[in-house]
């Protein structure tokens, strides 16, 4: 594996937990009546975004071999 895939895919980890992060944070708040401003849709968004981001790592790491 090359030293530019292995960061990519770092990266790309990372990414996937700071999105999930967000969104259960969020998620958790609003359920508390703290963050009640936020429509669901956001939050769906923000856990579709980090599905979306955990898929592209994993295909990253497994078929793109570059």
């Amino acid at each position: 594996m090359s030293q530019s895939s292995s960061k990519l895919n770092r990266a790309l980890t990372q990414a996937f937990g700071l999105f999930l992060g967000i969104a259960i944070a969020v998620w958790v708040l609003r359920g508390f009546g703290i963050l009640t401003f936020i429509p669901g849709g956001i939050i769906l968004l923000l856990f579709v975004l980090a599905i979306a981001i955990a898929i592209l790592s994993y295909v990253q790491r497994t078929w793109w071999r570059f």
